[in-house]
């Protein structure tokens, strides 16, 4: 998207390129894809790279609060802005609000700029004075009351779409959905997975110590190290050279779940772009076969990519369908199926507004078909580990409990056996939550195929 200079006003580009991504991910694009379209032709600093994250990013999180606040200094609150004009005041709004090193009469000055530059004089003039008014009186913002309206309060303060806040009061309460959500609007940071095969934990430690660089160990997978910072820090000295992956911890629960072991046959569906084969394998210690299959041909090449930096021999990438699969049975089988991705809403700030209520219907759907059309390639006695990025209860409880009521010759392998009661349900599936530590919510459960003659 490209927008036409109207005025000889002098601008940012930065905050305009901005801006522009904001209003392509309104439209529908994807975080990543509307970042790369609009600095497709500029040399970005990494200092303006980082600002400009920070800013689509955040403004989009934080979307309906700050849509929210942006009404009550209008003089017609009720009535929708033009698409360019409210993303300015977002873009605005998030600096006066939500940046500590912004000072005002910037975050005004570079947002009337702006509005000359991408609208007409008019709306920059209400640019200016909505956001001088907001300056002069934070305190005109009101927000519902959190005991009366906890739905209203918790959606409009901390910015998330009505479905979910419904869904998670239902299912976490008050305190904990506040927590959860504070959680996603905090800035993401990456974990490190070592790769065994070119390096060891202490080694990986021991370089990040060296140039000052705070971390954590991961405290069920201690080959995962949680960065304490923004950014891909030493990138070229460890994800460039093989040593390691950014992965967070919680994908790799469902691979240390199903175990694999040395000269193992596996089976990863949907496995692009290769975070879980990839783990596979190295446990494996490089020997054995893992068959990563994928509906995607563009996204299989990642998976070779991938396992040619990290030094792994054993994947085999195919292009193919679950349910037009025909490749055997297999000692272990992991799928990771298409789902709403609502374990990871921290890191994917358009998330909670590209996904609907009708998504997670439609891929419960799907994931059970999927579920089923995997479980015909499990041998008798082998594993099937189902696991997704989502804390939705109707993509990870149901899809098991109801494939278990209809496939009889599986049960649940109950996974205490792996991991400790803070991970483990009654049940026996793995559940993690993003205010629970430094992972993103995640499911997985361990199923065994019983050996029925």
């Amino acid at each position: 998207m490209k927008v036409s200079n109207k005025s000889n006003q002098k601008y940012d580009p930065i905050r305009a390129a901005a801006v522009e991504a904001m209003i392509l991910i309104e439209q529908g694009e994807q975080t990543d894809e509307a970042f790369l379209q609009v600095t497709k032709d500029m040399q970005l600093r990494p200092l303006d790279k980082r600002f400009m994250l920070q800013l689509i990013n955040g403004a989009t999180k934080m979307r309906r609060r700050l849509d929210h606040e942006i009404k009550f200094y209008l003089s017609r609150p009720s009535r929708e802005l033009p698409i360019k004009l409210s993303n300015i005041l977002r873009a605005g709004f998030y600096q006066l609000r939500f940046t500590d090193r912004i000072p005002n009469a910037a975050a005004v000055s570079e947002s009337v700029n702006l509005a000359h530059y991408m609208t007409d004089r008019p709306r920059a003039n209400l640019v200016n004075a909505v956001m001088r008014a907001a300056i002069r009186e934070p305190a005109k913002v009101v927000f519902a009351d959190r005991d009366k309206e906890p739905n209203k309060f918790l959606g409009d303060y901390y910015s998330f779409p009505d479905y979910f806040v419904k869904y998670a009061l239902a299912e976490f309460g008050f305190d904990a959905t506040e927590k959860l959500m504070q959680t996603f609007n905090s800035p993401p940071h990456v974990t490190y997975r070592v790769n065994f095969l070119k390096a060891k934990p202490d080694e990986v430690a021991n370089l990040l110590q060296q140039h000052n660089i705070e971390f954590s160990y991961g405290r069920h997978l201690p080959e995962f190290i949680h960065i304490e910072q923004g950014g891909l820090p030493l990138q070229r000295e460890l994800i460039d050279t093989g040593k390691v992956f950014v992965q967070d911890e919680s994908a790799g629960l469902p691979v240390r779940l199903l175990n694999p072991r040395p000269k193992d046959n596996v089976l990863d569906i949907a496995a692009a772009p290769g975070g879980k084969s990839t783990y596979a394998a190295i446990r494996m210690r490089n020997r054995g076969r893992v068959t990563a299959i994928d509906k995607s041909r563009r996204r299989l090449k990642l998976i070779e990519e991938n396992s040619n930096r990290l030094g792994i021999h054993i994947i085999a990438p195919v292009h193919a369908d679950v349910e037009e699969f025909t490749g055997g049975k297999f000692d272990r089988v992991l799928m990771d199926p298409p789902c709403t991705g609502w374990g990871t809403a921290g890191k994917h700030s358009d998330l909670r507004w590209s996904k609907t209520i009708k998504d997670i219907e439609s891929l419960s759907v799907i994931q059970g078909k999927m579920l089923r059309a995997a479980a015909k390639c499990v041998k008798p006695g082998g594993v099937l580990v189902y696991s997704t990025c989502t804390i939705i209860r109707q993509e990870n409880d149901q899809v098991v409990e109801e494939f278990l009521l209809k496939h009889k010759d599986f049960e649940i392998d109950h996974s205490s056996q792996y991991y400790d009661e803070s991970l483990t349900t009654e049940r026996g599936f793995v559940k993690t939550y993003p205010a629970l530590g430094h992972m993103d919510g995640a499911f997985c459960a361990r199923l065994i195929r019983k050996n029925i003659p």
